[in-house]
């Protein structure tokens, strides 16, 4: 990483929840989303690939809501880390699940540009955050989205399989 692009929150998740499809790093079949501060919002760039079309040109929705939901997740968790005086990387990073995931899709979203996803909390308290998320091909807003977050135990229970 060159001194130039500051960390990714995904970067610093424990190994036992850094498996998301959408932004665990422990993932190599996933997108590999990398949330990061852009001032006072974060951002996390992404470019689908063919395969992610719904109809020809365009990206596939359910594809833009994980976008959504994942760099809410993301900012929730740079969010916690920047309003306890850490940067991000100081510590293993909290993570947060999504609780409630509302997306409005405003125009299609083109595929073959890099899409361009912003998040910034609206709302925060110790168990929940509420994240507003836009997500923009070619300048321009093609999707908005609000996520309710809630913070996982520091240690997540196990699993009985």
């Amino acid at each position: 990483m060159s001194a130039a692009t500051p960390p990714a929150i995904q970067d610093f998740y424990p190994d036992d929840a850094a498996r998301c499809y959408g932004c665990g790093r422990l993932n190599p079949e996933g997108l590999g989303l990398q949330t990061r501060w852009d001032g006072d919002e974060t951002l996390t760039l992404f470019t689908p690939q063919a395969y992610h079309t719904a109809l020809p040109g365009f990206v596939y929705g359910g594809l833009l809501a994980s976008l959504i939901d994942c760099h809410a997740t993301g900012t929730a968790a740079a969010a916690s880390e920047r309003a306890a005086g850490r940067d991000i990387g100081a510590a293993a990073a909290p993570r947060f699940v999504t609780a409630a995931l509302n997306v409005a899709y405003l125009r299609p979203t083109p595929l073959g540009c890099e899409l361009e996803i912003r998040g910034r909390v609206t709302t925060s308290s110790e168990r929940k955050t509420v994240v507003a998320v836009t997500l923009a091909a070619r300048g321009e807003v093609t999707v908005r989205g609000e996520v309710v977050v809630v913070r996982l135990p520091a240690a997540p229970a196990a699993r009985a399989d």
